[in-house]
């Protein structure tokens, strides 16, 4: 693969380090920006994403035709990391989680009514959505074979019952995508809805509270009690739910890898203007070798978990599923963001620990890295279950693998 970034996404890149510099960054030195949650508050971020469109830095990752920009997974990596700079980036941009994946998902399996009703408002900024999966215990976490909400069909719709949770940004969305099994079959028994925050028979039982920074609607707990859903409603085919899943998940957890690669970024620059200037024994504290090895060790992680991203996109982009370089960098960038900003604040001593930057905001955002979209242990095992069927062609140079699922 080439390296090199394009004239236009070198454009994009600079475009959006500027506005990340002079929009963003000023911002998060004021408490007045923040939340009750700890996310940059409605009414300014209204303001800064309207500025986002105008200059033309609006959902990169939708067709031009549907009001964004075109991009490729690559493409997207360089561009997404740039926007994490900022705390507040990806959800200014309209590219955070849970809507990138959900938008990215619904561009290519809804109808064109579908699309129309529940892609478009979200890539208009008019709402906001969540990807209903995860249950409780006994129910699906990281196997969705275990999953236990049913879909019983009825009529011309389906009826739903059952129980979700840690579900990501449900208190502020208006558009759900919902797995619910279908049948008990082990490869097609579940299948993938539509529904709206208005249609009753579901509720929000609680926003669970957590140790970090919330994303906007946090982080509930759902319970479904006889939501009806319209046959017109549900994407794909009856059980094609595992399958909507894995298009969905393996670009939405390399999404993620992209942003968190902006906050290990943003972390040593921090880390790298504080020991610069601090002095210590006579000289800056970026003189010391210890404090070379901390630097250089962590931005060594920084560029093999770029690699990594990159990589995975690239086969993105080639249409290949994926599924082990997306694992690798998963794992990788999530310990990498974790070292990263770690050892920014230990390098920036009792400042880092402080409020006075933004790296305990990082720091704490930073430990769900490696459970959020797939603990780095489940990730692991789908690695090496790879290598052990796949043998010398694990190592083969770029997809596709003989034996790679197709999307």
């Amino acid at each position: 693969m080439d390296f090199s970034l394009s004239p236009l996404i070198q454009d994009f890149c600079a475009r959006i380090r500027t506005f990340v510099n002079q929009e963003l960054i000023p911002l998060e030195r004021d408490p007045a920006t923040f939340d009750l949650h700890e996310n940059i508050n409605e009414a300014l971020l209204a303001t800064l994403r309207a500025k986002a469109r105008s200059q033309g830095l609006w959902c990169l990752q939708m067709p031009k035709a549907r009001g964004g920009q075109g991009l490729g997974m690559a493409d997207m990596a360089a561009c997404y990391e740039e926007m994490n700079r900022s705390l507040f980036g990806p959800v200014v941009f309209n590219s955070a989680a849970p809507d990138d994946g959900n938008m990215m998902m619904l561009n290519k399996v809804a109808t064109e009514a579908q699309k129309s009703r529940w892609l478009q408002p979200i890539i208009d900024g008019q709402v906001r959505s969540a990807f209903a999966m995860t249950e409780p215990a006994p129910g699906c976490g990281s196997d969705p074979g275990m999953m236990l909400t049913r879909a019983v069909p009825e009529g011309k719709g389906w009826r739903i019952h059952g129980h979700k949770h840690f579900i990501t940004g449900a208190g502020a969305a208006a558009h759900f995508i919902l797995i619910a099994r279908t049948s008990d079959d082990p490869r097609r028994g579940l299948s993938a809805f539509l529904f709206h925050k208005d249609d009753p028979g579901w509720e929000i039982v609680r926003r669970i509270p957590i140790m970090g920074p919330e994303e906007h609607g946090g982080h509930c707990e759902l319970r479904f009690d006889g939501l009806f859903i319209p046959d017109e409603n549900r994407l794909m085919e009856v059980g094609d739910g595992l399958k909507a899943t894995q298009i969905r998940l393996g670009p939405a957890r390399l999404t993620h890898c992209m942003r968190w690669l902006g906050l290990a970024r943003r972390s040593l620059e921090i880390a790298g203007d504080y020991v610069a200037q601090r002095q210590s024994f006579g000289q800056a504290l970026a003189e010391h070798e210890g404090v070379q090895w901390l630097m250089g060790e962590a931005a060594m992680q920084v560029r093999a978990g770029r690699l990594l991203t990159m990589h995975a996109a690239w086969c993105l982009d080639q249409g290949d599923y994926a599924q082990a370089e997306v694992s690798m960098a998963k794992v990788a960038v999530a310990d990498t963001l974790q070292k990263a900003v770690d050892t920014a604040i230990q390098l920036c001593g009792a400042h880092g620990y402080s409020r006075d930057t933004p790296l305990e905001w990082i720091y704490r955002y930073a430990r769900q890295a490696r459970l959020v979209d797939g603990a780095s242990e489940v990730h692991k095992m789908v690695l090496t279950r790879r290598l052990l069927a796949q043998g010398p062609r694990f190592w083969a140079w770029g997809p596709p693998m003989p034996d790679t699922i197709k999307a």
